[in-house]
């Protein structure tokens, strides 16, 4: 454990990961604070004054592996003419799947301060599904200039069909 007062390097994603782990391993009611600051070898109260409580940390996890999956796909725009179009959009679509165990999403829509917590970032411009879609949307949108695409493909619906919001 770290000595009092010493920054930890990496701590926000320490306890991220600390927290899938115990979902994958003991599912979504396991997660507690002290479970996560134990399996993180961390303070017990660091998840308290870093995040306000569970809440929230559970909020910024989510938001946290939005913006990831949303980074991944603002790249596949400059990618295009590259590899096929469907190897492209099956990378984006699995990043999407995997980017958090289920468990955790249903964890943060059964809290309301949770949900709350997200719908208020989303709302203020963290990046979600709606930055996925425009990414995917642009994408799709290159591949048509490319012609790989067929012209009048409807791209908006079939990106927001992959990204499925």
């Amino acid at each position: 454990m770290s000595p009092r007062g010493v920054a930890i390097p990496d701590l926000r994603e320490r306890l991220f990961g600390a927290a899938e782990r115990i979902v994958a391993r003991e599912g979504a009611a396991a997660l507690t604070s002290r479970a996560i600051t134990t399996e993180a070898d961390c303070a017990k109260g660091i998840l308290h004054t870093h995040f306000g409580g569970v809440d929230a940390f559970v909020a910024e996890l989510v938001l946290d592996r939005f913006a990831r999956t949303a980074a991944r796909a603002q790249e596949l725009p400059g990618r295009a003419g590259q590899d096929t179009v469907a190897a492209n959009l099956t990378g984006v679509a699995l990043g999407l799947l995997d980017s958090l165990d289920p468990r955790v999403v249903g964890l943060a829509l059964t809290s309301n301060a949770t949900s709350r917590h997200i719908r208020d970032a989303l709302a203020e411009g963290s990046p979600g599904f709606c930055a996925i879609q425009r990414a995917l949307t642009d994408y799709l949108d290159a591949e048509v200039r490319l012609g790989r695409v067929a012209d009048g493909t409807d791209t908006a619906t079939t990106a927001l069909a992959l990204v499925g919001t």
